[in-house]
């Protein structure tokens, strides 16, 4: 049940409305200039040590806003207890336009367990090509991941005949090849963001 109460819109101007932060998480941090990017990162690392895990659960029950805000939070202070969260918010697919702060927090996390969630993800939403989901970043997310572990869980799913080609063949709003460089590499620099705010 998403939340509009006084404490969750308080968090949410303290947490996710300086420079409108909630809008720059994600691709657009990715493609800032140098001067813009640097003083985001810093106050993100800042908020990271700051928020409490009260105040992330109350986040985890808000919009898209407050829920993208809490995983990049949590993910830049290595708060790796909320794997289960995230998760959980994944595959419920709730609230649009933060599956992909999820999936960059997972796979953030790197272990075999986050793997096994983004799969179980892509498991249920790459059967479903009328919706256009998180799909292509949970992909990029899982190869990643085994990237980092040297495994191959994505492998079944790109393989000919596996369920992201059947998925990007079938689904009407994806384009192109069924390649999948560019999601991964999307994380890639997400997880690096993530580290150089951890490091602050």
């Amino acid at each position: 049940m998403i939340r509009h109460d006084t404490e969750t819109q308080a968090l949410y101007r303290r947490y996710c409305l300086p420079s409108r932060r909630y809008l720059k998480l994600g691709g657009a941090v990715l493609r800032m200039a140098r001067e813009e990017y640097e003083p985001l990162v810093h106050a993100l690392a800042r908020d990271a040590r700051a928020v409490t895990d009260d105040e992330l659960t109350l986040l985890f029950e808000g919009s898209w806003r407050e829920r993208r805000t809490a995983a990049w939070l949590v993910a830049v202070s290595c708060r790796d207890r909320y794997r289960e969260r995230l998760g959980a918010l994944l595959l419920e697919s709730e609230v649009c336009y933060a599956g992909g702060a999820y999936c960059a927090a997972l796979a953030n996390f790197g272990t075999a367990r986050d793997a096994d969630l983004l799969a179980a993800y892509l498991e249920r939403y790459l059967r479903r090509p009328d919706l256009a989901y998180d799909q292509p970043t949970a992909m990029g997310a899982l190869a990643y991941t085994d990237s980092v572990l040297h495994s191959d869980r994505a492998g079944h799913f790109l393989q000919e005949g596996g369920l992201w080609r059947q998925w990007f063949r079938d689904a009407p709003h994806m384009q192109g090849d069924d390649g999948i460089s560019p999601y991964v590499d999307g994380i890639r620099l997400a997880c690096a963001v993530i580290g150089e705010g951890a490091d602050s």
